[in-house]
């Protein structure tokens, strides 16, 4: 097939009206990919499980006429079940879970024609901003196989960039798609809290701090996977405000004069390194350039020590339930061997986390949705650098370090910029718009409202109009 079309010039949507016009099967499509996965992931580590046999009997059995029919996908080995194949979620404890069931966002990535045939690298339970399993070890950056790929969605990044696929399922508890887009140079949209259904074994992640999409090249390939995936499945607890039209119709569409807020200070009050200041302020200029009324403001949160605490205690509690619950099926507790040294941490320390603290953290993430909601009647979107550091390198933030106490702080340092939005709930993405000297990608970061997805993609799309990135390679 390699000498019929460039595989890496086409992105999701490219590559399913090839199939369409049968300009290339899907069959070919998925050997490109397999073979590309063959070539790339010994040097990257990104993907941990294939299993194109399923991939091939399915289109052999006749896939779904959807918008992605015949693109070849990877699904992240946390949070999306495909029935018969292990969940690990990176933890030696999960390492033989094999779920009976399809998850609901595997069920409609098959309805709209999506291949799967793999899954990929996650940190354990998605606890780090970088992706450095004891399970299966560190998925490594295209860009420079000495740093990380990010995390936790670092394995869906990896092979994105790589151009193994075009896009990939990916997941967002405090920066996992953010992250590992900005790391890598990727397009990374997290949604607005409960857009995206996480049934049918679970009604939100970490008391609805996590939510679920893709890391792609394209705006458009997002907005059309978002439009796949989007909408409550049956029974779910709550959902997000309805979406005006297709996400995909946001592509292209006028954005308006947009009133955008500039911030390069993290609520945190970490140091910023200047890299990732410029990249923000020159995104600003670049908005500003676009006629979008562009100005600096910081929004304010009462107390980010408390609301880290209250972060914390939401995450430890919701792991620690999970690890119970596997305990129960397995008839015995983790052992030393079977979790991270960080991660026996946070489930020892919610031992502390008693239901009148979680229901305080919870209530604390709740007037913060509130608080930053009067921001946002000021302004439609709000700048900031995606992370506050470069690409950390292989080793600098690994689960199993010593120093559990300075890990803790660099990764919290690290996610200065992301974790906030999920706190609220907003959509934000991470936009591939600089590169360091070196060829380091540098990603910036766009909020917006919450349940406005179509306000960010619109922005998004003529931003990559303006300043198009997915002709770099890395």
């Amino acid at each position: 097939m390699s000498g019929m079309i460039d595989f890496e010039a086409f992105d999701g949507l490219g590559l399913a009206e090839l199939v369409r016009k049968r300009d290339v099967t899907a069959l070919e499509l998925l050997t490109e990919a397999v073979e590309r996965v063959e070539r790339h992931d010994p040097h990257l580590n990104a993907v941990v499980r294939r299993f194109e046999d399923k991939a091939r009997a399915a289109i052999m059995a006749g896939l779904p006429d959807g918008p992605f029919s015949g693109v070849p996908f990877l699904l992240k080995d946390l949070g999306a079940h495909y029935a018969g194949e292990p969940t690990t979620s990176g933890s030696r404890f999960f390492a033989d879970y094999v779920p009976d069931h399809d998850s609901e966002v595997t069920r409609r990535y098959k309805a709209a024609g999506l291949v799967c045939f793999g899954k990929t690298n996650t940190p354990e339970f998605g606890l780090s901003p970088t992706t450095e399993p004891a399970l299966f070890g560190p998925t490594l950056n295209p860009w420079d196989t000495s740093r990380t790929a990010g995390g936790s969605s670092g394995g869906a990044a990896a092979a994105v960039a790589a151009r193994m696929v075009p896009m990939a399922h990916a997941s967002d508890g405090g920066g996992s798609i953010r992250i590992p887009a900005a790391m890598c140079g990727l397009f990374g949209l997290k949604p607005t809290r409960g857009r995206v259904p996480m049934g049918p074994d679970a009604g939100e992640g970490w008391g609805g701090l996590s939510t679920v999409h893709a890391v792609t090249h394209s705006v458009r390939d997002s907005a059309a996977l978002l439009d796949v995936v989007e909408g409550a499945d049956l029974g779910a607890p709550y959902w997000a405000p309805p979406k005006a039209r297709p996400f995909l119709d946001e592509v292209g569409a006028p954005t308006g004069r947009l009133r955008i807020a500039f911030s390069t200070r993290p609520t945190t009050g970490v140091a910023v390194d200047p890299l990732c200041v410029r990249a923000a302020e020159d995104a600003a200029r670049l908005c500003a350039d676009l006629g979008h009324h562009v100005e600096e403001a910081d929004p304010s949160v009462a107390d980010p020590g408390a609301l880290g605490t209250a972060m914390r205690a939401i995450i430890g509690a919701n792991v620690r339930a999970t690890f119970d619950e596997r305990a129960e099926v397995l008839g015995r507790a983790p052992g030393p061997d079977d979790a991270e040294r960080m991660t026996h941490a946070i489930i020892r320390n919610a031992e502390a986390v008693s239901a009148a603290t979680y229901a305080r953290a919870i209530r604390l993430v709740h007037a913060t949705g509130r608080r930053l909601a009067h921001f946002f009647q000021t302004y439609d979107v709000l700048i900031t650098p995606t992370l506050t550091t470069l690409p950390p390198h292989i080793g600098e933030l690994s689960m199993m370090a010593e120093d559990m106490a300075g890990v803790s702080e660099r990764i919290g340092a690290l996610v200065g910029f992301t974790s906030l939005y999920n706190i609220t709930g907003q959509p934000a993405m991470s936009v591939p718009l600089s590169w360091t000297d070196e060829g380091l990608p540098v990603g910036v970061q766009f909020v917006g409202r919450f349940g406005d997805e179509a306000g960010l993609i619109r922005l998004a799309s003529q931003i990559e109009q303006a300043q198009p990135w997915a002709h770099r390679r890395p």
